[in-house]
């Protein structure tokens, strides 16, 4: 189960998710040098807007794509804190793909092995234009893929990363669950 996995708090404090049992979680792999970087300030919003209902966005610095995340925790914490206000909770960097894939990351992507993605233009199909293709066809796609927990810790629905965190659907399945 999710909540028993070890993980590191953004200042290196020893945790795990067992602190949000009971809430809806929306799990992003976040980097700070990315074009998709602004949605920071939406998934800000979206705790803000839902937190008080039982919402808990959970931010993951991953540099795996295209070394966007390539500073220190204590530099990824200043930049989300001086740049979007970020309040929600931030992880220290991990690795989300490959061979060092940490182990949240392959209980989530086991769980929901296709993310949905906003109508129109394919996102995966722009990347590969830049010849940049995923290894595996459930792997991560790239930088602010989104994960939903339901309040007992199932995985219920994985996002796209140019799905957007006020994107109606994703907002949709938020509001379904809490």
């Amino acid at each position: 189960m999710i909540y028993d996995i070890p993980l590191k708090t953004i200042d290196g404090n020893d945790t795990t998710l067992n602190a949000y049992k009971g809430k809806v979680l929306l799990l992003v792999n976040v980097a700070s040098k990315c074009g998709l970087t602004p949605q920071y300030e939406k998934l800000e919003s979206l705790f803000e807007k839902y937190q008080s209902l039982g919402l808990v966005v959970l931010g993951f610095p991953a540099n795996n794509f295209g070394a966007q995340e390539p500073g220190s925790n204590g530099e990824i914490k200043e930049f989300c804190t001086m740049n979007f206000g970020v309040k929600f909770p931030m992880f220290e960097k991990i690795s989300v793909v490959g061979e060092d894939q940490h182990p949240l990351y392959k209980e989530l992507v086991s769980a929901q092995k296709v993310a949905r993605t906003p109508k129109g233009e394919s996102f995966e199909e722009k990347l590969k234009t830049y010849g940049i293709k995923r290894r595996g066809p459930s792997d991560v796609l790239w930088n602010f893929e989104k994960f939903v927990v339901d309040k007992s810790g199932v995985v219920v629905a994985r996002f796209s990363p140019d799905m957007e965190p006020t994107h109606e659907e994703l907002v949709s399945c938020i509001e379904s669950l809490l």
